[in-house]
């Protein structure tokens, strides 16, 4: 056990809650930075809420007094007034890896998505890219992680699918279901993440997590409807479509589909065979029908 603090910056998302959780239990002390501490574990005298909203470099800096280390997990999906992709997977990356390097802090991770890429046509893409450019450069030492699209019991995309499989009469599915995908737990990305802070030496490495398995997106949903004894009529409509579905579904206050989520599926999101993974670290991707049974348990 060990007393060294960690902050974690979007500390009560999905992969923020796991996060938080894997490094509690290898020992460390957490403290939850997020706009919203009351909704954070209250139940572990070691998990710390406290309220930061990293568009303000004081909150940051206050966030990160005595910190030994730093998972900066935040993420959005979808631009509202000032939250752009710009102001907050760049801008505020930046700061928080600046605040990191002058709090004296020994270690950051930088969590990314697998294809971040700054010539991407999707803007989301990009900006995820340009974030990771901007906390190298305030943070050579910082460690890069780029999960794939992760799954859970309490959320993530298998649920996601499972619930649509039940409630639509036919599935809509993106394009004509060829893109890759290589779906990882929630649970195994958290626990790498800690292991990275737990080695005794940090290089800058740029990591990639994914599952055991690569799948067509077509493929995928036909072994989760599998898995789950759904029989799902999987209907393709072409990105073109989705693309104004998303335009108009982005005006509501929880949009099913967003613009940047179809632009993700229309490109493979794979990990790259050069990348150090989930086995560098000693974890053991699980697969994603454990999964779709235990949400398949559940929605019963």
């Amino acid at each position: 056990m060990n007393d060294r603090i960690v902050t974690v910056f979007g500390g009560t998302g999905f992969l923020g809650r796991h996060v938080a959780r894997r490094l509690r239990a290898n020992g460390f002390t957490v403290r939850v930075a997020c706009r919203h501490p009351d909704s954070a574990d209250q139940r572990d005298p070691k998990i710390q809420a406290i309220r930061a909203d990293i568009r303000n470099p004081i909150s940051i800096e206050a966030a990160l007094v005595n910190a030994w280390g730093v998972v900066n997990a935040v993420s959005l999906y979808v631009e509202h007034g000032n939250d752009t992709f710009h102001a907050i997977h760049v801008k505020a990356a930046r700061a928080i890896a600046q605040a990191a390097r002058e709090a004296g802090a020994e270690r950051l991770i930088q969590v990314s998505g697998i294809g971040a890429d700054t010539a991407s046509p999707s803007l989301y893409v990009r900006k995820r890219a340009e974030g990771e450019h901007a906390v190298r450069s305030a943070l050579p030492g910082a460690v890069i992680v780029r999960p794939a699209v992760m799954f859970g019991a309490d959320g993530g995309f298998v649920a996601t699918v499972l619930d649509l499989m039940r409630k639509l009469p036919a599935y809509p599915m993106f394009g004509r279901g060829q893109t890759r995908l290589q779906p990882v737990a929630v649970d195994d990305v958290a626990e790498a993440i800690a292991r990275i802070l737990l080695r005794p030496e940090c290089e800058p490495a740029t990591y990639e997590f994914g599952g055991p398995e690569v799948f067509s997106y077509e493929d995928f949903l036909r072994s989760v409807a599998r898995d789950a004894g759904l029989r799902p009529f999987l209907v393709p409509i072409p990105f073109g479509a989705w693309h104004v579905l998303a335009r108009i579904a982005e005006n509501l206050p929880h949009p099913p589909v967003t613009r940047n989520q179809v632009e993700l599926m229309e490109v493979d999101t794979v990990t790259s065979p050069q990348a150090p993974g989930l086995r560098e670290l000693g974890i053991t991707p699980q697969p994603v029908r454990d999964a779709v049974r235990d949400l398949a348990h559940v929605g019963r």
